[in-house]
């Protein structure tokens, strides 16, 4: 009987998507640590800082309350409100709290996303090179991820034109951009942004803006989506800018049509988000001079890398307009960047990510590198880095 059911419980087919090369990056480094070894971590989009100190005020008041119950399924309507208001402080838009969706981390977000504007089959296009767990969510729901290279010539965005022409070939239902992106930093101008929507919704396909990292751009300032559509799905989370990772709460705002849909969705595969994230969530707007500092730190970071790593020869990267990723061309070391990262956590001990994960066309050319940490983390992964390639 044992035996017998050993031969029924086997992995759906549903479930076999690609793994998400970072976390295995992180596991290889937990090992060396656990000899001993110092890791630069420089492999997880995660901030060093620790979370707001009014979102850690927050809980620890509701905790000496006593019980934390369920909320509202679409989040709690002071939430609702404060994100709503953000959107007026940020881009000077009114968007109505009804149609902005509390979430489980960006992550929950784009699940119900595609559960509420895909169906099995349907194609959904994004950028190459992209984020990995986009196209393995949607090959899991049943759906088809379609990459779009990008190229300098379109300063490694999607444009209205290479959508249309894929569109072309063979119809797709929805696109998905992010700006800034993930695993690039490289950022789309208003203008861009605005003409893509323009052309996908007028072929009827829908448009899935990644905005998680807004709040963290430095070489001009991030647009949203919602100024120029009330028809895009804009995902959002508290995890980058915030520096609440681990709370696992973001948000969404969604086309009118969609907010019930998405609401009996989530009541069903969640019931409602964490309501202590929640509550830290709303405190965690009050503290955007902490905040601003933080996103300081991270631009000086940046500042860092861009003049120290061509000293050490890598000096190739795609425009790094925000977010806290350099995505470095290592061609002229190597062409398997699985191996190079590995032999750099190795022989270095400075941990990237390998851009096959972002990019299974030529991502074999690329790593990352997350400056989300700290300024002597920076300045020791650029004197690791010069000496292992230079050795």
């Amino acid at each position: 009987m044992l035996e017998r059911a050993k031969g029924l419980l086997q992995p759906s087919a549903r479930s076999a998507v690609p793994p998400f090369l970072v976390m295995d990056v992180v596991a290889a480094a937990a090992r060396l640590e656990a000899q001993g070894r110092e890791i630069v971590h420089m492999e997880v989009g995660q901030p060093a800082a620790k979370a707001p100190a009014t979102a850690i005020a927050a809980t620890r008041a509701a905790l000496s309350k006593g019980a934390i119950g369920y909320t509202e399924t679409l989040g709690i309507g002071s939430l609702r409100a404060r994100i709503s208001r953000a959107y007026r402080e940020w881009h000077g838009l009114d968007i109505d709290p009804q149609r902005i969706v509390v979430t489980t981390g960006s992550s929950a977000g784009f699940i119900l996303a595609f559960l509420a504007a895909f169906g099995p089959g349907d194609r959904v296009a994004m950028a190459l090179p992209g984020y990995p767990p986009y196209r393995h969510i949607l090959k899991a729901l049943g759906c088809e991820a379609v990459g779009i290279e990008t190229t300098e010539q379109t300063r490694w965005s999607i444009t209205g034109e290479s959508l249309i022409a894929q569109h072309r070939k063979q119809p797709v239902k929805g696109v998905i951009v992010g700006s800034p992106a993930n695993p690039t930093g490289t950022m789309m101008s208003g203008p861009a942004l605005a003409e893509l929507i323009r052309c996908a919704e007028d072929a009827g396909i829908a448009v899935i803006s990644d905005e998680i990292y807004h709040g963290l751009d430095y070489a001009f300032a991030a647009e949203s989506a919602a100024r120029t559509s009330a028809d895009a799905i804009i995902i959002n989370s508290f995890s980058k800018y915030f520096c609440m990772t681990g709370w696992r709460i973001g948000w969404m705002v969604v086309p009118s049509v969609l907010v019930r849909a998405i609401e009996r969705l989530q009541q069903n595969l969640a019931i409602s988000v964490p309501t202590l994230s929640q509550i830290a969530a709303e405190a965690a707007f009050d503290s955007r001079p902490e905040l601003e500092k933080v996103r300081q730190g991270y631009q000086e970071n940046r500042r860092i890398l861009l003049d120290g790593l061509p000293r050490t020869g890598l000096g190739s990267f795609l425009p790094a307009d925000g977010a806290f990723y350099l995505y470095a061309d290592v061609s002229h070391f190597s062409t398997d960047s699985f191996a190079f990262a590995t032999r750099m956590l190795e022989e270095a001990g400075v941990a990237v990510t390998p851009g096959v994960d972002f990019d299974p066309l030529r991502g074999n050319q690329f790593v990352r590198l997350c400056y989300a940490g700290s300024r002597r983390d920076m300045r020791e992964a650029i004197e690791r880095i010069g000496t292992w390639l230079k050795a």
